[in-house]
C-alpha cells in the first residue's frame, strides 16, 4: 500500500508567527507590520487564506507569473520520470546549456549550472581567482551578492549593515554610480566614465596591499542599491580599468536577467559590453532553486585544474526541465517585448505622478525593474523613509504588494512578475496616486 502522507494543519496567522519565534531563527523576517498568510498563486497575483487576491509587484522570481502551468507541468513531468544527478547522461542539461548560452553574446558559451544565485556568484568567484591567480575583489558599494560566507564578504549592503564586520582586507569598494544622489549627476555627460575612475583608486588600494585583483563584481542594474540604472558607459569605462589591472568582470544579473530590462534579453546589453562571467539565479526557474554560471571558453578552460566541480542537484533533469520550460514561456509569449511595453508605461505615468507629487525625487528603471526615489525635499534630497514605509503599508492595506529598498530604505522597488499587465499597471498609479495623497 502507498505510504499516507500526514496532511498539515492548516493554522492561523497568529498560530504561524508564534510557532516561526519558537522553532525559526528569528533573522528570518517577514514582510509588514501584520504578516501576511499566502496560501496560492497565479500569474501576478497571490492569493491568502481567506481568498484575498494581491497583485504582486515585487516577486522577480516567480518570473513567468506563479505556478505558470507550462513550468509546473514540465516539473512535474521530469520529476515522475527521473531525477539524478550529472554523472550520468542526460538529454536534458546539454539541451539547457545550448539553448542558454543562445541567448548570450558569442563570447560566452560555457555553462555551469548551481542550485542559486548565491551559489552562482560563489562559483564565479573561484573560476576568477583561479583564472586570475590573484585574490582581491573590487564591488560596487551598497550591492549584494549572496547569502554563502563568501558573498558576504562582497557585499556592502551586508557587511556595512546591522550586524556586519566590516569590510575585509581583500575587497575594496568602488562608488556606487548613482546620478541623482552621487557626485555626478544626469546632466553630466560623462558621468559614466567619472564614476568608473574610482575603479583606479581601488585598484591601487589593492596593489598597495601587494596584492593583484581578481575581479570586478557588479550588478548591471544595482537593486539593494536602489533600482539604480548604471548611467551610460560606466561598464565600458570600469570593464577597461578593471582588464588593465588583470582582472575579469562579472555581470551579476540574478535579479535583472531574462528579458526584465525590455530592450534587451540581458541588461549588461544596455551597456554595450561583454562580460567575462554572468551570474544567474532567481527568475531562471520561476521558483525552482536553480542558478547558472556562464563564461568565456579560455577562462572555463583555466578552471581545469584537476579539482572536479561536483555539485550534488544542479543540473539535475528536473531542474534543466524547469529552465528550458522557462525559456520557452519567455519565448512564446513575447514576455520580454512585454516588459518593455508595460514598463514604458509605468515609467511614463509614474514621472507623471512626480509632476503632482513633490515627495517623488526621482524614477529611474528599465523595462520592469524600476525605482521610485521618494524625499523630503528636492533639493537636500533628505530621503522620505517612513512615508516610504507608509506607503507600502497603504498599498498592502489596498492588496498590491511592494517593498523598499536602496541605502536609505526609501526607494519603491518595483520587479513583479513578467505577465504583470497594462490593466495591472494603470490600477497601481492610480493607487499609488492615492498613497502620494494620504501622506502629503
Amino acid at each position: 500500500m502507498p505510504t499516507t502522507v500526514a496532511p498539515i494543519p492548516n493554522r492561523s496567522p497568529s498560530e504561524i508567527i508564534a510557532l516561526r519565534r519558537q522553532h525559526i531563527n528569528p533573522t528570518l523576517s517577514m514582510s509588514y507590520q501584520q504578516p501576511l498568510k499566502m496560501v496560492r498563486g497565479a500569474g501576478a497575483y497571490l492569493y491568502d487564506q481567506e481568498g484575498n487576491a494581491y497583485l504582486d509587484m515585487v516577486n522577480n522570481v516567480c518570473h513567468v507569473g506563479h505556478c505558470h502551468p507550462s513550468v509546473v507541468a514540465a516539473g512535474q513531468a521530469q520529476m515522475a520520470q527521473l531525477n539524478t544527478n550529472t554523472r550520468y547522461l542526460h538529454d536534458n542539461i546539454v539541451e539547457y546549456a545550448k539553448r542558454l548560452s543562445a541567448t548570450f553574446p558569442p563570447e560566452l558559451s560555457v555553462v555551469f549550472l548551481t542550485n542559486s544565485g548565491t551559489e552562482a556568484n560563489d562559483l564565479a568567484l573561484r573560476i576568477a581567482k583561479t583564472y586570475t591567480q590573484a585574490n582581491d575583489i573590487i564591488v560596487v558599494d551598497h550591492a549584494y551578492h549572496g547569502n554563502s560566507p563568501t558573498m558576504i564578504e562582497l557585499s556592502p549592503y551586508k557587511f556595512d549593515g546591522k550586524g556586519g564586520r566590516g569590510r575585509p582586507a581583500h575587497i575594496q569598494v568602488a562608488e556606487i554610480p548613482d546620478d541623482y544622489r552621487g557626485r555626478f549627476r544626469k546632466d553630466d555627460p560623462q558621468a559614466g566614465s567619472h564614476y568608473a575612475q574610482d575603479l583606479q583608486r581601488a585598484i591601487a588600494a589593492i596593489h598597495a596591499r601587494g596584492e593583484k585583483p581578481a575581479a570586478f563584481y557588479c550588478e548591471s542594474v544595482l537593486g539593494c542599491g536602489g533600482q539604480v540604472v548604471l548611467p551610460a558607459g560606466y561598464l565600458e569605462a570600469a570593464y577597461a580599468h578593471a582588464r588593465a589591472a588583470g582582472a575579469v568582470c562579472i555581470a551579476d544579473e540574478v535579479q535583472v536577467g531574462f528579458g526584465r530590462a525590455g530592450d534587451h534579453f540581458w541588461a549588461f546589453e544596455a551597456q554595450g559590453v561583454v562580460p567575462d562571467i554572468v551570474t544567474m539565479g532567481k527568475p531562471i526557474g520561476n521558483g525552482h532553486p536553480m542558478g547558472a554560471v556562464i563564461t568565456r571558453p579560455e577562462i572555463a578552460q583555466a578552471f581545469i585544474t584537476g579539482m572536479e566541480y561536483f555539485n550534488t542537484f544542479a543540473g539535475n533533469p528536473v531542474s534543466c526541465a524547469i529552465g528550458l520550460a522557462v525559456l520557452d514561456v519567455i519565448e512564446q509569449e513575447g514576455l520580454q517585448a512585454h516588459a518593455k511595453q508595460v514598463g514604458d508605461v509605468l515609467l511614463q505615468g509614474l514621472n507623471e505622478l512626480k509632476q503632482k507629487h513633490t515627495l517623488i525625487g526621482d524614477v529611474r528603471g528599465m523595462g520592469l525593474f524600476i525605482g521610485v526615489e521618494l524625499v523630503k525635499d528636492r533639493h537636500s534630497l533628505e530621503p522620505a523613509t517612513a512615508e516610504a514605509n507608509t506607503i507600502i503599508e497603504f498599498l498592502k492595506a489596498h492588496r498590491i504588494l511592494l517593498s523598499t529598498d536602496g541605502p536609505y530604505d526609501n526607494v519603491l522597488k518595483l520587479k513583479p512578475p513578467m505577465v504583470f499587465s497594462m490593466d495591472n499597471a494603470r490600477e497601481f498609479l492610480w493607487r499609488l496616486d492615492q498613497a502620494l495623497f494620504s501622506v502629503s
